[in-house]
């Protein structure tokens, strides 16, 4: 039987869209007089922020702006300069981007009403989890166990949170766990520490949409958006795909009787 789930944060379980880290790094970058696209800034998310900060930098297109602009391309110096700006600016609106997604505290309720323990990873650093795992609580989520990537050596797509996870969990099968996230990140994560994979549409930062943007799309546009992200996540190695945070349940049933059978992930 599956014995624990780990659940990403923003873009999974709260954020909607994971609209906080995208905001504060466009507004980081314009600062400096480089223009970054959300699509640019999404690229990366899932990872410990200045991680992502450095991906976004070594991107082609803001690499080349860059250079237009400071004549040279960003280096380390740059990076925590704006790592420092991003940082600041990002703990200043976190309280507002806490907000659970639709369905989540109640697939919590259900999770546990199954004696399915609840984990959680993060990109987010323990001085920003600090805010919203607190902001969350008082909406109604609040996992069991919450690791950042202050707390171990590497953040995703290295799989240590998700040992980390197991460890406070108590879980010593890999194999019992399924981690399910919004980022390829996420199913990186996931497959490098063996556990089962699900990766979620609505909400997630990849398809980058705010809910009134998602009830206000064509139903058609919509479902292509969804079907071509829903086959990029399963070529990215993810085992499931699904709609919402709240189809999780089915995905744990489905994975207990592949267990019962002897399947492995």
């Amino acid at each position: 039987m599956v014995q624990a789930v780990i659940l990403d944060w923003a873009g999974t379980t709260v954020d909607y869209g994971s609209f906080a880290p995208v905001k504060a790094f466009m507004d980081t970058f314009a600062e400096e007089g480089v223009e970054v696209t959300a699509e640019e800034v999404r690229k990366p998310m899932g990872r410990l922020k200045i991680d992502h900060l450095r991906a976004i930098c070594a991107l082609d297109r803001v690499a080349a702006r860059w250079r237009e602009v400071h004549g040279a391309e960003p280096g380390e110096a740059d990076v925590q300069r704006m790592y420092a700006a991003f940082e600041e600016r990002l703990l200043g609106i976190l309280p507002q981007y806490a907000e659970p997604v639709p369905g989540a505290v109640a697939l919590a309720e259900r999770l546990r009403e199954r004696g399915i323990r609840i984990g959680s990873t993060t990109g987010y650093t323990a001085e920003m989890m600090d805010i919203v795992a607190p902001e969350a609580q008082k909406r109604g989520y609040a996992p069991d166990v919450l690791v950042t990537p202050s707390e171990v050596a590497a953040g995703r797509p290295a799989p240590w949170m998700i040992y980390r996870n197991a460890e406070k969990l108590g879980v010593q099968e890999m194999h019992g766990m399924v981690k399910c996230g919004d980022t390829f990140s996420d199913i990186e994560e996931g497959r490098r520490a063996g556990v089962w994979t699900a990766a979620v549409l609505l909400g997630s930062s990849e398809l980058g949409l705010t809910q009134p943007e998602v009830l206000a799309e064509d139903p058609a546009a919509l479902a292509g958006r969804m079907e071509r992200l829903a086959e990029a996540y399963r070529e990215a190695g993810a085992h499931y795909v699904i709609d919402t945070i709240g189809d999780l349940d089915a995905v744990v049933t489905d994975i207990s009787a592949r267990l019962a059978r002897g399947e492995r992930p």
